[in-house]
């Protein structure tokens, strides 16, 4: 296991369906017609100019505590999503995770599901890291399944952690450690 980590190295991953690669000021286009579903699905409050998601992008790689890797879709080469690990805490080897589809055409195609086992398997076999946390909100029970079906383990409910459209939502924290991980590599447990 490493003794310092880092996210300052931003590889290119590449699975059978997506490669995430660092984000370019080109992926600002994408992110800047995001579907809003795609925003009420991860609670994104905000709207972005394509200058500022320009800039975003284009300061991404600076970074050591974060990393920050477009999702392609690879038979289109197009731009789809994020994923991105932060909040890197160097001594006790945690960061958060998200990710953000910005289509809903690219929902329920599995891109998420690999995208999510790419960067987890980066996060804690080159990386080193031990933990990795999220956060998902109640009204979004599929992004939970694939959660539990990567190894997350719920933790806990931040109740009334989100004001949506006139409404409380809860959030739930969700972890998966380094050995979880090793013993399953983001795929369910097999059934007897």
């Amino acid at each position: 296991m490493p003794t310092e980590i880092s996210f300052a190295e931003k590889p290119t991953l590449t699975g059978e369906r997506v490669v995430l690669r660092p984000v370019s000021v080109a992926d600002a286009l994408a992110a800047v017609a995001v579907d809003p579903e795609a925003d009420r699905l991860t609670g994104t409050h905000e709207t972005f100019s394509l200058e500022a998601l320009e800039r975003w992008y284009g300061s991404r790689a600076e970074h050591s505590d974060r990393l920050d890797l477009a999702i392609v879709d690879r038979p289109t080469g197009v731009c789809v999503g994020e994923v991105v690990l932060s909040d890197l805490d160097v001594r006790n080897r945690y960061c958060s995770f998200r990710i953000s589809l910005f289509d809903r055409r690219s929902f329920g195609q599995g891109l998420g599901t690999e995208a999510s086992r790419l960067i987890l398997g980066h996060a804690f076999g080159t990386v080193g890291v031990h933990r990795i946390e999220l956060l998902v909100f109640a009204f979004n029970p599929r992004a939970r399944h694939v959660y539990e079906k990567l190894g997350f383990v719920h933790e806990g409910t931040r109740r009334d952690a989100l004001h949506w459209d006139g409404e409380w939502i809860d959030g739930h924290t969700m972890a998966i450690l380094a050995d979880e991980w090793a013993a399953r590599r983001g795929h369910p447990c097999p059934t007897n």
